[in-house]
């Protein structure tokens, strides 16, 4: 298992692709990895998606579609309510 948090957050945008590119491949190769990001375009790359606001859950599942990517409030206490009622499980 490998634990990445903000792998790429410090990184220019070619070294960025490298390293996400990188741990993908290990990721084939059967390594798990946790990736802990608030870059929605590294996030979308990932095959499963688990967004926390405030201490809580509001998304666990595929990252597919504008759930992946859902809002700039993340579902959380802050956002209008009928995007809350996206986040929820």
């Amino acid at each position: 298992m490998i634990l990445a948090d903000e792998p790429t957050g410090a990184l220019d945008s070619r070294t960025g692709r490298e390293v996400m590119l990188f741990l993908q491949k290990l990721n084939a190769e059967g390594n798990t990895i946790i990736l802990i990001t608030h870059d929605n375009s590294i996030a979308a790359k990932a095959k499963r998606i688990i967004r926390i606001t405030d201490g809580r859950i509001v998304y666990d599942g595929p990252a597919e579609g504008d759930v992946t990517v859902m809002n700039q409030h993340g579902a959380g206490e802050d956002a209008p309510e009928d995007e809350r009622a996206k986040g929820a499980t």
